[in-house]
């Protein structure tokens, strides 16, 4: 399967197109009628009847044809489709884009981590943490961040990913219980940011290589799904230290746009406390030398 290319005026009608296809009649009030439908999910000219609008203007839209939908409009192709909330900014944020688009080489984000964070990564010991970049690199980590992911230090520092670890790691579905959960958000989250940044190069080569590589990357990629389960505790069946469950806070990093950090935390006291400190003290220690990007 070839990697798809969007532009960002197409990019409104594909995120409609994939969940209009997935709301079925029966959920949007409708009644269908007799006979097998060829469509899955909703037509084209009922989703035009539910949010009020000719069949030949959402047709356009769909086709990427009409690129200045009113917010009235956006807003209830929201309601016809039952978006939640992020699902509907998500829409809002596509059309704004489609409006406004002009093809561009968007810029590489910094992998650099400044060494404050570098020096709060270690702080946190032994509770393992890291830092990803908005396209889920590791670019940094103490030794327990690196070591929760198993098999992870297989790979040169340049290829470890988190997304490409789910995917492409032939451990990660041992290491990680709750991996289907875990894929969905994964491509949730990558889906919504290539939504509105679709030419970004540090999305586009992930996403193109896992498209080729995973076929399970690419059926949950066509669903175009924006929102994830917000997971707060992630378990693990780690080789070393066994079943290992832990809560788990992410955050955005000022300064540094789309890195965000990851810390994992355990109640001290408990058999859960105990494997993250035996996984800190086992984990190798040694220094990865600088990217190309940091030197």
């Amino acid at each position: 399967m070839a990697p798809e290319h969007h532009s960002g005026d197409d990019e409104l009608g594909r995120f409609l197109r994939a969940r209009r296809t997935q709301t079925s009649p029966q959920s949007a009030g409708l009644t269908p009628g007799p006979g097998v439908r060829r469509t899955p999910g909703l037509r084209r000219e009922e989703l035009a009847t539910l949010a009020g609008v000719s069949i030949d203007y959402y047709t356009r839209m769909e086709r990427g044809k009409e690129t200045r939908p009113s917010p009235a409009v956006i807003d209830a192709l929201a309601r016809a489709l039952q978006l939640d909330d992020a699902e509907h900014q998500h829409l809002r944020d596509l059309a704004v884009r489609a409006a406004r688009y002009a093809p561009r080489t968007a810029p590489t984000p910094s992998r650099t981590v400044r060494p404050h964070l570098k020096l709060l990564l270690e702080t946190v010991r032994p509770n393992p943490a890291y830092v990803v970049s908005r396209s889920m690199d590791v670019l940094a980590h103490n030794p327990g961040g690196l070591a929760l992911y198993a098999g992870i230090d297989d790979w040169p520092a340049t290829r470890r990913n988190l997304a490409r670890y789910l995917f492409l790691h032939p451990a990660a579905r041992e290491v990680l219980p709750d991996w289907d959960n875990q894929i969905r958000g994964c491509v949730a989250r990558l889906r919504a940011l290539a939504g509105t940044d679709p030419d970004a190069p540090d999305l586009t080569q992930l996403v193109g290589e896992l498209l080729l590589k995973s076929p399970d990357f690419a059926g949950l990629w066509e669903r175009y799904e924006v929102t994830g389960r917000k997971i707060t505790t992630k378990a693990f069946q780690h080789p070393q230290v066994g079943r290992i469950t832990l809560s788990f806070q992410g955050m955005a990093l000022e300064g540094t746009p789309g890195h965000r950090m990851g810390i994992y935390t355990a109640e001290p006291g408990t058999p859960d406390h105990d494997a993250m400190l035996l996984l800190d003290l086992a984990a190798p220690h040694r220094a990865e030398p600088p990217s190309k990007h940091e030197r």
